[in-house]
């Protein structure tokens, strides 16, 4: 496992990959902090609360699409490319094949994901108040849970499904739903209910999204912008705890990569 995940990190090195993911977060984070404010006539560096809730915007839409990108091919390509039998011929599981590609792409995208926002808040956190640097860290942490859920997914799609652009369609659709459709739905379905609608296992739907179980996790931790998401009138404060949700994330890693596994063997 170690080697096929070297192998699927060097890769991702080799062809600049992680450079260009890491300065784009990091020139979008820099001119978020900076520019964040203008709707309201002020540029300059804002506050690392309000930077962040802008950061989780941005976040939201590009890290899944990169995740899904990263990993959709893991296993449809080799199959492709003919390179899938010898790889199964070496003395290695099903199993480990397919977790060794995983690690060594999660590997690739928190390189990227931690070198970008990671320069942009060593150039900020001088700037915001002391403790700042934790809050940005577990912005940075969440981040890279999502992608790793999303990358999950991914590794899924590429053992299920035939080629590469079957695979390259169903990933793109992937992030057309979790990120777009989702949320979009249950406010039309709130909308046509016209509040007649039990919102008790409304929080429930909410969670069975990784994306927006990274927006909870953010928004709810920073007390100066959770008072402007709708989301705080419709969340309960029991189902805002970090550990909870941060758990959430891990299994949503775990059920693709199990199900993967499973059709893989």
């Amino acid at each position: 496992m170690r080697v096929i995940a070297a192998k699927e990190f060097s890769d991702r090195i080799r062809n600049r990959w992680v450079l260009a993911v890491a300065a784009v977060f990091a020139v979008f984070a820099l001119a978020i902090s900076y520019f964040g404010g203008a709707q309201q006539g002020a540029v300059g560096v804002q506050g690392m609360e309000v930077t962040i809730a802008s950061l989780v915007s941005l976040v939201i839409y590009l890290i899944p699409l990169i995740a899904l990108m990263l990993g959709f091919d893991a296993v449809v390509g080799e199959r492709e490319r003919g390179s899938l039998d010898l790889l199964l011929s070496m003395p290695l599981t099903r199993f480990e094949l397919l977790l060794g590609k995983f690690l060594g792409l999660s590997a690739a995208l928190a390189a990227s994901t931690l070198a970008g926002f990671g320069l942009a808040g060593a150039m900020l956190v001088m700037q915001w108040p002391e403790g700042s640097l934790w809050h940005y860290a577990g912005f940075m942490l969440s981040a890279l849970l999502m992608g790793m859920a999303f990358l999950s997914m991914a590794v899924a799609v590429s053992v299920v499904v035939a080629d590469r652009a079957r695979a390259s369609g169903l990933a793109i659709a992937l992030w057309f739903f979790f990120v777009l459709v989702y949320d979009l739905t249950l406010l039309g379905i709130l909308v046509v209910s016209e509040g007649r609608l039990d919102l008790d296992f409304f929080p429930l739907l909410l969670l069975a999204n990784p994306a927006d179980v990274f927006r909870i996790l953010n928004i709810f931790s920073l007390e100066e912008v959770k008072t402007l998401y709708g989301l705080a009138t419709v969340i309960p404060e029991a189902y805002t705890s970090p550990w909870l949700l941060a758990g959430i994330m891990v299994l949503w890693m775990i059920l693709p990569l199990s199900l993967a596994a499973w059709k893989f063997k």
